[in-house]
């Protein structure tokens, strides 16, 4: 049985959200990098020692992030967790700072600024807070003041760039095509391509009014896939057609469920974020510096799951099944994941060996194929092979709409295990969990890497676009899913200067601070951090962190798209992120309303900003 829903005021709708929105983009999530920026002759030793660095010069504090509790509404908490964040002296998010390295040319941030003593003898421009040393963006993870830059930037410094401009492509799905109409068939959808196109632009003016560019300003063009997302032929023409006759400095986006796109792009010198790359960290490397993503690898995530598994749920019971009679039977783990990528089988047998570090194995694993005619059948097999093999726990990695299917094929089975959010893209969204049979999503739960959500109308959730252009977005629903692209371009682009390339483009990402840690959005960082084993680094992939979750069927509140209605994640310790290895080696705590939130009702305390007025385009650079 589906909840009923009632609209807020806002027109609600979601687009394009599925497999590839790599999209999870994971995180709703504006990604605000923080840089140091090495000179060039000491960028390759500075690399290997990234994480000391930031150790040295961000003071760890210890901070407890509150909110106010009102117990007439489900999206409350008393408090949120205690969380250790990486602080620069003068508030806000972390940044390595060497006063002895030196910037590129015409690079100067004002905390660099300010170690050397000169901050006070520069205009910063109305763009900056000197108080603070950040931007005036009313956002707790907003990015340093970068000295306003005047002079000869290079001109055409790399290809797609030119003295006052710099081409990005951004690439769309068809409105028609089926597989995503399978994943937004479960919900609103009424964005259209020249909405998102709207949408972009305007972006790139907000971005460009308060972050550095160089005197240059994004050429934006948008174009529609020739084909469908699966299908490598179109993919790689797409990819043919955009160097040869736009020739960019970076694509944005890409047909994530096929690999042809970002090999076609890179193999022919041009950087994508998010692209459909996919593969293995060695992958990365040797398309440096080419390829990056915005999400953590199908690796990263399998040691992440692996870690929660083996750590808090197994040699426990099954004590949080829908059928009673597991809650005695210590949990039997099968595994459902998606299995349409190229590297789809890879994956999977990197997570069973890292369960297998734990000590745990798998009865069962089993893939499916993103089919929408064949779905039915897929989920009626698949659900009587977990029955018969015992499964009292499965561990789903899952587009958004299967586990629609896969738990209405269990309830008319009579079958009512654990359901563990493993890895899934979007399954940890209350717009797509309220599609699923909630008898059985009553017992789901597992981590996500969102972040644990604000309530609309609080000052520190504010919409920025809104804010700044004083009108809602055209592609409202699909804000949330573009906004991370330009969020990490500029940041970077701030910190690279005006000599534009993607050797020193990829450099700064390489060797930026990991973000400030939170509750309300990940940590981020590429590089050499420490945070990943060391056959993973070189990171080329974003999200670091992970937090647990659980559905609670009886909470009301708004989902991700302004929708009031009946079934929501509780985030448990307030949102408490973990990194590998930070999993506590003790049952989980899920299904407790008492020391979980579906929603911030005010900006937590460690996390909150300033108020600003926007500034006109006009103040740009």
């Amino acid at each position: 049985m589906e909840p009923g829903q009632e609209k807020s005021s806002r027109t609600t709708a979601a687009r394009r959200w599925g497999p590839i929105a790599a999209i999870v983009i994971a995180a709703v999530v504006v990604v605000i990098i923080l840089v140091a920026t090495p000179s060039n002759d000491e960028k390759n030793e500075e690399t290997s020692s990234t994480a000391a660095v930031v150790e040295e010069s961000s003071p760890s504090t210890t901070t407890a992030a509150t909110a106010e509790s009102e117990t007439e509404t489900e999206t409350e908490s008393e408090s949120a967790p205690t969380t250790t964040t990486t602080e620069a002296k003068l508030g806000g998010p972390s940044y390595a700072i060497d006063p002895d390295t030196e910037s590129p040319e015409g690079v100067l941030s004002y905390p660099r600024a300010e170690e050397m003593g000169i901050a006070d003898t520069i205009d910063w421009g109305e763009r900056c807070d000197t108080e603070t040393g950040q931007v005036r963006i009313p956002w707790f993870f907003r990015i340093p003041c970068w000295q306003p830059f005047e002079g000869d930037n290079g001109g055409a410094t790399d290809n797609g760039v030119t003295a006052d401009t710099i081409r990005v492509v951004y690439w769309t799905p068809q409105d028609n095509d089926p597989v995503m109409a399978y994943i937004t068939d479960a919900i609103m959808n009424d964005d259209t391509n020249s909405d998102v196109e709207d949408t972009l632009n305007k972006l790139i003016e907000y971005y460009e009014t308060y972050y550095e560019t160089y005197g240059r300003s994004v050429e934006l063009t948008v174009i529609t896939g020739s084909g469908l997302v699966l299908d490598p032929i179109s993919a790689r023409a797409d990819a043919v057609r955009i160097a040869e006759e736009i020739d960019p400095f970076m694509v944005w986006g890409g047909p994530a469920l096929t690999t042809a796109f970002g090999d076609e792009l890179m193999a022919r010198g041009i950087a994508c974020f998010a692209c459909g790359l996919g593969g293995t960290a060695e992958d990365y490397v040797e398309r440096h510096p080419n390829g990056w993503s915005l999400t953590m690898s199908a690796e990263q995530a399998s040691i992440l799951v692996a870690e929660y598994v083996g750590k808090r749920l197994a040699g426990y019971n099954a004590v949080h099944a829908g059928d009673s009679s597991m809650h005695d039977q210590e949990r039997v783990f099968g595994n459902v994941y998606e299995g349409s990528g190229e590297n789809a089988e890879t994956t999977s047998e990197m997570f069973e060996d890292a369960l297998g570090s734990y000590g745990v194995e798998l009865v069962e694993s089993i893939s499916y194929n993103l089919d929408p005619a064949t779905m039915q059948e897929t989920a009626t097999n698949t659900i009587a092979k977990l029955k018969a093999s015992g499964v009292t726990s499965v561990l789903l990695q899952a587009d958004p709409v299967a586990p629609r299917d896969f738990t209405r094929e269990a309830t008319a089975q009579g079958y009512f295990p654990e359901w563990i959010v493993a890895g899934s893209v979007l399954v940890d969204t209350n717009v797509f969990a309220r599609t699923y049979d909630q008898e059985q999503w009553a017992n789901a739960f597992g981590l996500s890497t969102l972040g644990t959500p604000v309530e609309r109308g609080d000052q520190g959730s504010i919409n920025l676009y809104e804010w700044f252009h004083g009108e809602e977005a055209a592609a409202a629903d699909t804000l949330p899913i573009v906004d991370p692209y330009p969020g990490l371009f500029y940041s970077i682009l701030s910190a690279t200067g005006p000599n534009l390339t993607m050797e020193n483009f990829a450099d700064v990402m390489l060797n930026f601070a990991p973000t400030t840690r939170g509750v309300t959005v990940p940590s981020i960082s590429y590089g050499y951090t420490g945070r990943w084993p060391e056959h993973l680094e070189p990171d080329y992939r974003g999200i670091d962190d992970i937090t647990e979750i659980w559905w609670d069927a009886d909470a009301v509140g708004e989902d991700d798209l302004g929708v009031s209605a009946s079934g929501m994640y509780r985030h448990v310790n307030g949102g408490e992120r973990f990194l590998l290895g930070e999993f506590p080696e003790a049952e989980t705590e899920v299904f407790n309303p008492e020391n979980s939130v579906t929603a911030y009702q005010q900006t937590p305390e460690a996390e909150a900003s300033p108020y600003y007025e926007p500034l006109s385009s006009s103040a740009n650079n």
